[in-house]
């Protein structure tokens, strides 16, 4: 395997923008609409986009000079003049109106009308919403913050809080965000996208909860594994403890199959085994198997 270094400064914009988009992949999507002083209104979508701060709560977006000719988009205009921007987010039954939004229309063309997707008031702020969105955060513009003058240069609009509109439909029954009813779709590389659907959904114990024992505490045997992955050795490294004696070899009692192979100290059948514990999510039988040799 070989790995290729680039230097930023010795490979034209757009083949550099091209890579960072697929590299720092995925991306979620703030489809943001904005009003300009006459109050006409901008619908475009960006994914140089996440939440930094909960308190006070804070969404980032950047909205780049276009690289072919150096010009500003709408969106930046708009939250210069007026300082409010709804930022919605955007799921896969809206995705294809939401690309459709992204078209460069000329300016005071409506992108919701073009796209179909429905405006409504919103509360604090001049700026509608969209109503097909999950969730829509009403914003009122903290600070711009321009990362450059050359097509390009993003310029960060740091968007506070101020209201937020969540459609139930995506709730659970404690009223909280529902992963998988939400079905949220991210930006990829060119004109790819991926979708958080159930099938692409996974959950992985978070070692803030506890503190696991790490992969340097697992046997050697385990660590230079060519059967285990190192999604397995992280699953097992997130251990909260390495089990006694007494429990390695009461649970290997239990098992003649794995006697023979501590006997025969038969890795490769070992390792087999434990994965097979870790896809059935038992990780307490996976590190019980992984310490019965050492």
């Amino acid at each position: 395997m070989a790995t290729f270094t680039l230097d930023p400064q010795e490979i034209e914009v757009v083949q550099l923008h091209g890579l960072l988009l697929s590299g720092v992949a995925p991306r979620p999507i703030a489809l943001a609409s904005t009003v300009d002083r006459e109050g006409n209104v901008n619908l475009s979508p960006f994914s140089f986009f996440n939440v930094f701060s909960a308190n006070p709560p804070i969404l980032i977006f950047s909205p780049a000079r276009r690289v072919r000719d150096n010009t500003t988009k709408h969106t930046l205009e708009n939250a210069l003049e007026t300082k409010e921007v709804v930022i919605n987010t955007v799921n896969f039954p809206m995705v294809e109106q939401m690309s459709l939004a992204s078209t460069e229309y000329n300016k005071g063309v409506n992108e919701f009308a073009k796209s179909g997707l429905t405006a409504i008031p919103s509360v604090r702020v001049k700026s509608p919403r969209v109503k097909e969105s999950p969730v829509s955060f009403e914003c009122v513009v903290e600070n711009v913050i321009a990362l450059g003058d050359q097509g390009g240069a993003g310029n960060l609009i740091i968007a506070k809080v101020v209201l937020i509109h969540i459609d139930d439909v995506y709730t659970n029954k404690d009223g909280k965000l529902d992963t998988i009813k939400l079905d949220m779709v991210a930006r990829m590389g060119e004109s790819w996208y991926t979708r958080a659907n159930e099938a692409a959904l996974f959950e992985i114990p978070k070692p803030i909860f506890t503190q696991g024992i790490g992969v340097d505490k697992l046997p050697t045997h385990v660590i230079k594994s060519d059967i285990l992955t190192g999604n397995n050795l992280g699953r097992l490294g997130n251990a909260e403890k390495i089990p006694s004696e007494k429990e390695i070899a009461q649970f290997i009692s239990t098992d003649d199959s794995l006697k023979k192979m501590v006997k025969d100290k038969d890795f490769y059948a070992l390792h087999c085994r434990i994965r097979v514990y870790i896809k059935e999510e038992n990780i307490t039988n996976a590190i019980l198997t992984t310490f019965s040799i050492k």
